[in-house]
């Protein structure tokens, strides 16, 4: 069941983390890009000055970004950045800028808008994307803009388009960390809208990050007056006074049983986007907090191989229970010149099951003590998309099970080197990817399960 590798160069990475804690700092900022005849700043002239400064932030998300996007861009040298999607009104404005690479990008417009304010006239709604800060970590990212407005049409919309990132992230960022940021135009002292933002945290255990480390975890109570900030702060205006008021600009924190994500700081930004005279760059204030990480000594995320096809599946929930993550006793691959399926028997008796039905099914069961602590996989192109076309499962008792057609794009993800909880050792206990009728991304997740 093994294959001949010798005549293939692979990219070997693995789980190792050598470092398994971190920070970095994110930045929400609504830069009033609109046309120069609508907007209610000067884009023309103030954007070319925001875009120097950019640099510091390691993950960037921008609203408004419509006409002025090139001079958004310019003087901005952040390796990782989206495309824009057009100006008003072809565009949703929306952009990222990143120190780190991001997989699963997409545009999601909202199902629901109210047409006064303009918010019909563009493709309003959230991204999606799925970032790597450092090895073994992962984070899903959304940036919002949602409806305008106070009248009730205005709320009604906002709570559609807040519920709809709910769903969203119901299906595609199950048993993953998240940040949600943006533009939510809405205050916890706003009836509906605070009903609306708290649905959203509740449900997918988000953090305020302005609520937490600013207010203690004490949410403004809803109907109370609104604590809108001065704009601009005057000159000297101090740092605690700035993040005193509520901005409608939110940045929405949750980690993972494979990660944990705390926001440990939250600014207003103001005083790194003012031009020459004092004042601020955009009608509304950046916003900016400090992240730190720490992967799980129990269960890890190892890298994926694969392409943005099929449907989002996430075997974490499934698999790490009550702090503890459960054994594989077999694994079965489905192959033929690529990956069709892999299913695989967990010590409590469920069964999961990735892809399709297709192809030749060989199964391994595991012997006493052993289990999968490698695996090579490679990615190949079909019919336009990119698929697992290859694997090969490792055991510690060097047994191995192959499927599928090597190509010259391959991956070797190893189990964690750095001690593993309760003394047990790393090994494979799912997947995290992407399947339709095949395998279309696979990731390892590794557990002290052994």
């Amino acid at each position: 069941m093994s294959a001949p590798f010798a005549v293939l160069l692979f990219l070997v990475s693995s789980c190792t983390a050598a470092t398994t804690s971190g920070s970095f700092n994110i930045l929400s900022y609504n830069v009033a890009g609109l046309p120069e005849i609508l907007s209610s700043s000067n884009p023309d002239t103030n954007t070319p000055l925001i875009s120097p400064r950019l640099q510091p932030y390691n993950v960037i998300h921008v609203e408004e970004d419509f006409n002025s996007h090139a001079a958004l861009y310019a003087s901005d040298s952040h390796q990782f950045r989206t495309a824009t999607s057009g100006g008003v009104p072809f565009g949703s404005g929306l952009n990222t800028l990143s120190d780190f690479p991001f997989i699963d990008f997409q545009r999601i417009t909202w199902d629901d808008c109210n047409a006064n304010n303009g918010d019909c006239l563009t493709p309003k709604g959230f991204t999606f994307m799925r970032v790597n800060p450092a090895d073994g970590v992962w984070v899903d990212f959304y940036n919002l803009h949602t409806d305008a407005g106070s009248d009730d049409g205005d709320r009604i919309a906002r709570q559609s388009n807040l519920a709809q990132v709910q769903n969203f992230i119901s299906t595609w960022s199950v048993g993953m960390p998240i940040v949600v940021m943006g533009d939510t135009n809405s205050r916890y002292t706003s009836p509906v809208d605070s009903d609306s933002l708290h649905s959203l945290l509740d449900s997918a255990g988000l953090t305020d990050s302005w609520v937490k480390n600013t207010r203690g975890g004490s949410f403004p109570a809803e109907g109370a007056d609104a604590l809108v900030c001065p704009f601009p702060f005057p000159a000297g205006t101090s740092q605690a006074d700035q993040v005193a008021c509520e901005t409608v600009d939110k940045q929405l924190i949750r980690g993972s049983d494979a990660m944990q994500l705390t926001p440990t700081s939250f600014t207003n930004e103001n005083d790194a986007f003012l031009d020459s005279a004092g004042q601020p760059l955009s009608d509304h204030y950046p916003v900016k907090s400090i992240l730190s990480w720490t992967l799980s000594s129990a269960v890890r995320l190892g890298a994926p191989v694969g392409g943005p096809h099929g449907d989002p599946f996430n075997d974490l929930p499934t698999v790490f229970r009550s702090g503890s993550a459960r054994p594989i006793t077999s694994f079965t691959l489905r192959s033929g010149s690529r990956i069709d399926g892999v299913s695989f028997t967990l010590s409590d008796g469920t069964v999961v099951t990735h892809g399709g039905s297709g192809g030749d099914a060989q199964t391994m069961t595991m012997n006493g003590n052993e289990h999968i602590v490698q695996i090579t996989a490679c990615q190949g192109q079909k019919d336009g998309d990119t698929r697992v076309f290859f694997m090969s499962l490792l055991t510690n008792q060097g047994r191995s099970l192959t499927g599928g057609s090597t190509t010259s794009d391959c991956e070797v993800t190893a189990v964690p080197t750095d001690a593993a909880a309760g003394g047990k050792a790393w090994g494979l206990v799912g997947f995290w990817g992407r399947n339709g009728d095949e395998l279309d991304r696979a990731g390892a997740i590794w557990g002290a399960a052994y």
